[in-house]
């Protein structure tokens, strides 16, 4: 069964909950706060719990940090060109809160609600959140309803995301779990080895806005089809791309089809035996890797690459690129349900 307790109050003074969803040694904390993963516990090869996620442990800093650390993302995660949306010839122009650029839902996304919550499954272990996003919020067309259903069985955190609009709308959702397969607080993540199953990545303007082009990994210190720790090349600055990122923050187009659940990518710790690999049937991850990292956590101050995310999504700015909608398109007429799930599976090697 899952426990709730409080975790704390808004500034507004509204309650939030924890829910501890048990796993065997495992565990996982989830926030009906911006859906937020506050802590996942695995177990090493000695029995001893390890936090894999970067949070924070009271409200405060959640409401005050930037960082969007273990949040739901949505409407649409990741970045809009100059937040320009247009659905069958109608302008939408979207909040713009990143070089002036849409990013992950604009000034008052998902990751800043409050959401409903019930327990569903045979035995009462599947934490089900669920939200409306009200038509014109962040000026989206649509009345938009969402829930996102967060389970833990056998080492596998899974996520599925389910959403259905009265309004054609865009719907790219994902969470901005921080991971560090070493521990939260230990210091950065250069030492982990990363597997992507990805030829390709999208490259991106000085604003991080992709806008059409694809570029091989092959040669680059984007190449990661076979493992590579994530400092072994994160300091080239003789890529244009990496760069213009400043470490890793870039979208890989994932080789598998578009819709079809599968593994995408790995990492692993040598410290700590910790294995993550990571499913989903999105056609495409972003990678980043905490490069904007500074603010006190849990039981660490969070410097420069102390955790690095792997957001499964639709290729960003696809809203304005149809060569990346052909990929998979975020695009959903009235009434169509959005779904996808992903997973983070944990094992020891």
């Amino acid at each position: 069964m899952i426990h709730a307790s409080v975790f704390g109050k808004t500034s507004d003074g509204r309650d939030v909950l924890a829910f501890k969803i048990k796993d065997g040694l495992n565990e996982a904390t989830i926030l009906n706060y911006g859906g937020i993963i506050q802590s996942l516990k695995i177990a090493d090869q000695e029995g001893r719990p390890v936090d894999v996620v970067l949070g924070y442990d009271d409200m405060a800093s959640y409401e005050k940090n930037d960082g969007y650390l273990g949040a739901l993302i949505g409407r649409v995660g990741n970045r809009i060109d100059k937040g320009h949306l247009v659905v069958d010839g109608i302008e939408y122009p979207l909040y713009c809160n990143d070089r002036g650029n849409h990013l992950h839902g604009g000034q008052y996304g998902f990751d800043k609600k409050i959401w409903n919550y019930v327990y569903e499954g045979h035995d009462g272990n599947i934490l089900a959140l669920s939200i409306t996003s009200p038509d014109g919020e962040e000026n989206y067309p649509g009345n938009l309803r969402v829930q996102v259903r967060y389970s833990f069985v056998g080492g596998e955190l899974r996520i599925e995301y389910a959403a259905m609009s009265d309004k054609k709308t865009p719907i790219n959702m994902t969470n901005h779990a921080y991971f560090n397969l070493n521990g939260e607080g230990s210091g950065n993540v250069l030492d982990t080895f990363l597997t992507i199953d990805a030829n390709r990545i999208t490259p991106t303007d000085e604003k991080l806005i992709p806008h059409g082009e694809f570029r091989d990994v092959a040669g680059t210190p984007f190449d990661f089809r076979k493992a590579h720790r994530i400092g072994e090349r994160i300091g080239d600055d003789e890529d244009p791309d990496l760069r213009i990122q400043g470490g890793y923050d870039v979208n890989y187009v994932l080789n598998k089809a578009a819709g079809l659940y599968g593994k995408v990518a790995e990492a692993e710790s040598e410290r700590t035996g910790i294995v993550m690999e990571v499913f989903t049937d999105m056609p495409a991850l972003q990678l980043y890797t905490g490069n904007g990292l500074s603010q006190k956590g849990k039981t660490a101050f969070y410097n420069r690459n102390y955790g690095f995310c792997m957001e499964t999504q639709f290729i960003p700015n696809s809203v304005n690129v149809p060569v990346y909608a052909a990929l998979g398109d975020c695009m959903f007429e009235k009434n169509k349900i959005y779904h996808s799930v992903t997973a983070y599976k944990f094992s020891l090697k």
